[in-house]
């Protein structure tokens, strides 16, 4: 069923106040969230209805609700609904002239959009406030030896914050937005992660592949974080004035 008008439920800002994402990406940018998904079904246009033909129904509400929050975040740029694809890798294809990052997570769906003239890519994700399953593996198989370090550091400073949570978050935003800039591969391994308490900041250091080891790459990132309503979330924005980082071999991991 093709949408003609921006679907109920997702809005601007949590309940009485500022969106959570708002706070981590203010204007230019354009937000929406939703906690939750609407009672009623979130229609999608039909370009879109077959990435989840055959998927559960709480798969696809979940992919409704957040393709919804990314046309409201639109519609506040002025654009007019329209579907939001994927390119085969599986990366949101948005509309010309814009940016934009989508995540959700277990009662949270948020995306956010922004003019490609002002904000060269940007990157979006939020995470249960919840330690990482799977034993020491799991933490291992994300972080290197300065970084479990640094989160130890971290946790006997705050122990309120899932920091492995967090790590997780900030290296997935960071690769929402490198991808579309490079359309190269970035592993975990790839990417050290330092956060500041003080700010809510941090910075990711990239040695993306193809790169010399032991030498930081040409192009950092720096990103916001917050931790709020149960949530961790992450966001990295790029702006136009930044220099657009070499392109890595073909990606051997599916964009998120």
């Amino acid at each position: 069923m093709e949408q003609t008008e921006n679907p109920p439920g997702p809005g601007g800002g949590a309940p009485g106040g500022t969106a959570l994402i708002e706070e981590l990406l203010p204007a230019p940018h354009r937000v929406a969230e939703a906690f939750g998904d609407p009672a009623g079904p979130v229609p999608l246009f039909a370009e879109e209805e077959r990435y989840v033909a055959r998927a559960v129904p709480g798969r696809r509400r979940e992919f409704a609700t957040t393709r919804a929050c990314a046309r409201a975040a639109l519609a506040r740029l002025g654009e007019v609904p329209g579907p939001i694809p994927r390119d085969p890798r599986g990366a949101p294809v948005w509309p010309a002239s814009t940016v934009g990052s989508m995540t959700h997570c277990a009662g949270y769906r948020a995306a956010v959009v922004a003019r490609s003239d002002v904000v060269r890519a940007v990157g979006l994700d939020a995470e249960p406030n919840q330690p990482i399953g799977g034993g020491g593996g799991a933490l291992r198989m994300i972080t290197n030896r300065q970084e479990r370090s640094h989160l130890a550091e971290l946790a006997s400073a705050d122990p309120r914050v899932c920091w492995d949570r967090l790590l997780f978050s900030a290296k997935e935003s960071v690769y929402k937005a490198w991808y579309p800039l490079t359309g190269g591969w970035l592993g975990f391994e790839d990417v050290t992660v330092t956060f500041d308490l003080p700010s809510r900041s941090f910075t990711a250091d990239l040695t993306p592949p193809g790169h010399p080891a032991g030498r930081p790459a040409a192009t950092g990132f720096r990103g916001l974080w917050t931790v709020r309503r149960g949530l961790v979330l992450t966001a990295v924005s790029v702006p136009a004035a930044s220099p657009v980082p070499s392109p890595t071999r073909p990606p051997g991991r599916t964009a998120p």
